[in-house]
């Protein structure tokens, strides 16, 4: 992901059903914890950060996940087992992309329902590749090597895992559907080639026709230690609504210190962005204020199980 400049931004109209989805109140104290003392006592105790941590330590153990080598398709196979074994219906997309460069690599989109016949949904989005060379490293000699994508990458699919965990244990109210996207950082930034490949897809691909959830919130960078959630500028600009249920759902749960309501971000090149121009209200929670981006320093280290259970928290209590 990276920020750009520009974009067209639509007039953001409440639709009746997002107008009338009222933001739900914190739910039980979890018992101790950094996340709680964070949180003034209101933390949630759905959420389990403990697992979510190791759902990104395995995801790291099976090496970088870029498109098409032995760590990316051990690791579709294990978010996709892992999803069924929650009682989740999974469906997957897969299809070979033509890069810019004429070369072609298999792509996966791994797409989870919970409660399938609901037609009201909810939509959470995270990618699960890795970057195929660590571009921004301060070492010359590391910038052609895949990045360990603990925090870029592994951070958002281990949230969905966690919130697919929630889930099997007492479904919400709403259908909840739960996007894995690929392809997201295989190519450059700037131009904007070769990037937000599976979002872009499925933008053009939805599971259904018409298919266009009360909302959505796609989840990136989020397990920083140094945790800091402004508000993203294309979110604002085109799903104003979405954006204020979530940073209010975040300072009712006492986590206003991170998901920051009076600093707006740059716009940011994610994988929001071909779903807002295909006319899902999705928004972007990202921390790429993040001195590891695209470098070898992405590893384990950097990962807070804290932080996690912020945003996890958050990511439940949207759904309740």
């Amino acid at each position: 992901m990276s920020p750009i400049s520009t974009f067209t931004a639509r007039s953001a109209i409440l639709t009746a059903a997002i107008a009338a989805f009222v933001v739900p109140s914190a739910g039980a104290c979890a018992k101790g914890g950094d996340a709680q003392a964070a949180s003034g006592g209101r933390a949630t105790s759905e959420f389990n950060a403990d697992s979510a941590m190791s759902y990104v330590k395995q995801q790291v153990a099976f090496g970088p996940r870029v498109p098409g080598t032995p760590g990316w398709q051990k690791t579709g196979d294990w978010i996709v087992a892992l999803l069924k074994a929650n009682g989740a219906t999974v469906t997957e997309q897969k299809w070979t992309h033509t890069l810019a460069d004429k070369k072609q690599i298999p792509m996966r989109n791994i797409f989870a329902r919970f409660k399938p016949e609901a037609t009201e949904r909810i939509l959470y989005v995270t990618h699960w590749d890795t970057r195929p060379h660590a571009d921004s490293d301060p070492a010359a000699e590391n910038r052609s090597t895949p990045i360990p994508g603990a925090n870029d990458g592994a951070s958002g699919v281990a949230l969905l895992l966690g919130v697919a965990d929630a889930l099997k244990k007492a479904p919400a109210t709403f259908g909840v559907d739960l996007l894995f996207v690929d392809g997201e950082d295989y190519g450059t930034f700037g131009p904007d080639v070769d990037v937000l490949i599976g979002a872009t897809y499925f933008a053009a691909n939805l599971p259904s026709p018409g298919y266009k959830p009360l909302f959505g919130v796609l989840w990136d960078m989020i397990g920083d230690a140094d945790l800091q959630l402004p508000q993203e500028m294309y979110s604002a600009q085109n799903a104003p609504e979405v954006v204020q249920r979530v940073w209010s759902t975040a300072k009712e749960l006492g986590y206003e210190q991170y998901f920051k309501p009076d600093m707006r971000s740059y716009p940011i090149t994610d994988d929001h962005y071909p779903l807002l121009k295909a006319g899902l209200r999705v928004v972007d929670v990202i921390d790429l204020d993040y001195d590891a981006h695209h470098t070898l320093a992405d590893d384990i280290g950097r990962v807070s199980a804290k932080s996690l259970k912020i945003v996890g928290d958050v990511a439940m209590a949207l759904l309740r």
